[in-house]
This record gives structure tokens, C-alpha cells and sequence, in this order.
């Protein structure tokens, strides 16, 4: 039987660490907080689009994982459970007085689903919880060599193709040396997720977005993430591969994102009335 992830040490106030997150539109009486998680290699700047599309009275944190942002002198985890630790005690304080949503894709994914399992061990239940470009833990992929065991040449041609690079880094030797190594230790993490077999279902509802051609999350395996919850399940699909929301794409996902925490939050005040 596989341990289970980690709970998180006792929360500091959540001032004592602004560097885990962006922070771009700070509400005072939000009525609502989003949460959102980055993939492998990225940082919570890829989120800022979304910014324009989101309810505003929406409180919207954008994390970032050690070593990038403003956390970049920080040392990497290359081991899922102190990644999903990280999240979670970053998270905690900010769940104390706002409904929570939970959003992450790829990677982000995992640390989503986990953080929203951990919270609810702790009494924290998010209102909603997004999946996106992520096959569930019960799915399988196709056999392939694991993406941080390639070499530079064929990683970077690798991180080419799924998109989502940065503008320019390959013109930038350094940036991409920094960058290579930061995507490899956080699919170096990626690979050694194991979910505990007897992990409890949220409670909370859940929701998978993806790319209708994305071949790390194929249909045909995502509807698995119906098992990881037992309250409401969708799915949406999108035009486009793994990262179908860049572009014109962010104002399809900030509708669904609304769209899905309104209903959820509108079922739970019906089921209470």
C-alpha cells in the first residue's frame, strides 16, 4: 500500500510568505478565492490572462513553486509528496475566511487534486476543484520514455512540441539552461507520484478541462477522474493539444472556470436550503 501524501506542518500567518504567490487584483471583500497551480517548468505568471476574463469580485492567487518567481533562490522538490506539502501549508492560510477554488493543469493537476484532498482532511473543503491537461491517477499512457530522463536536445524538442515555452528561451543560454533544469526537476516529481490505493474521495466537487488533442490527457482515460470524487463530476474539452488555453483560448477556460464554481456553488446552496 502506498503511504499517503504528507499533511503540512502548522500554517504561518499568510503574510509571512507573499513569495508563494502572485497576488494581481487583491480584494478586500472577495467573494470568492481561486487558487491556481502551474505545470512542470512554468510559473504562476501563465495565469495572468485569465485575469481579465474572471468574475471581479473573484480573489485570484497564482502559486509558485520553489525555484522560479520571486521563489527562485529556493531549492526545488523533486518528490511529489513535499511538493503537494509546499502547496498546501502556502495554501492553508488563505482558506480561513473565503470560499476556495482549486485549479492547476499538468502538473498542476496533481498538486490541485492532492492540495483539495489534504485541505479536506484538515476541515477546509474547496467549493470546486479543476483538473486540466492531467490523465487521472488511475490512467495509463502509452509506454514512453519518462520526459525528465531525456537528454537537453531531446527534452527541449519535446517541451517544443507539447508548447508552452517561453517566448525566446532557446536564443537564451542561460535562461534555457535554467529553464531545462527547472522543467526536469519537476517532471523528475511528476514521475514519482504514487496515489495512496486507498485514498479518499473528495468530497468536493471536481472538474477535468482539457485539449480534445492532447496526447498526455486522451479522453479516453480522463473520464477516470470521476473516481476521485464523490460529489459532482464534469469534463470539457477544448479545441487544441496539451496547452489549449493559451491565446484566444483563456477567455473558453475563465468561462468554464466561472461557470463550473457558479454551479457548484449554487447546487451546494440549494442541497443546504
Amino acid at each position: 500500500m502506498t503511504a499517503p501524501l504528507p499533511r503540512p506542518a502548522a500554517s504561518r500567518p499568510a503574510a509571512s510568505r507573499p513569495a508563494a504567490f502572485l497576488r494581481p487584483r487583491p480584494q478586500d471583500s472577495p467573494s470568492l478565492r481561486l487558487i491556481g497551480f502551474h505545470h512542470a517548468g512554468g510559473s504562476a505568471a501563465v495565469y495572468y490572462p485569465l485575469l481579465r476574463h474572471l468574475p471581479a469580485d473573484w480573489d485570484v492567487l497564482l502559486h509558485d513553486l520553489p525555484g522560479r518567481g520571486r521563489r527562485i533562490a529556493e531549492k526545488q522538490h523533486d518528490d511529489m509528496r513535499d511538493v503537494v506539502a509546499c502547496a498546501v501549508s502556502d495554501v492553508l492560510p488563505w482558506t480561513e475566511d473565503v470560499p476556495c477554488a482549486l485549479f492547476g493543469h499538468s502538473m498542476g493537476a496533481i498538486v490541485a487534486a492532492e492540495s483539495a484532498r489534504a485541505l479536506e482532511s484538515l476541515g477546509r473543503f474547496p467549493v470546486w476543484t479543476g483538473v486540466s491537461g492531467r490523465i487521472a491517477p488511475d490512467g495509463r499512457l502509452p509506454g514512453r520514455a519518462p520526459l525528465h530522463t531525456l537528454d537537453d536536445a531531446r527534452l527541449l524538442e519535446a517541451m517544443v512540441e507539447l508548447g508552452g515555452m517561453p517566448d525566446g528561451v532557446a536564443e537564451a543560454p542561460r535562461f534555457l539552461e535554467h529553464f531545462l533544469r527547472t522543467v526536469r526537476t519537476d517532471l523528475r516529481a511528476v514521475h514519482s507520484y504514487r496515489p495512496a490505493a486507498d485514498r479518499t474521495p473528495l468530497l468536493s466537487p471536481l472538474t477535468f478541462i482539457g485539449g480534445n488533442r492532447d496526447p498526455w490527457a486522451p479522453a479516453a482515460e480522463t473520464h477516470l477522474w470521476s473516481r476521485e470524487t464523490r460529489s459532482r463530476f464534469a469534463q470539457r474539452f477544448h479545441p487544441g493539444g496539451h496547452f489549449y488555453f493559451l491565446g484566444p483560448g483563456f477567455e473558453a477556460l475563465a468561462h468554464d472556470l466561472t461557470r463550473q464554481v457558479t454551479a457548484c456553488r449554487e447546487a451546494a446552496t440549494s442541497q443546504s436550503a
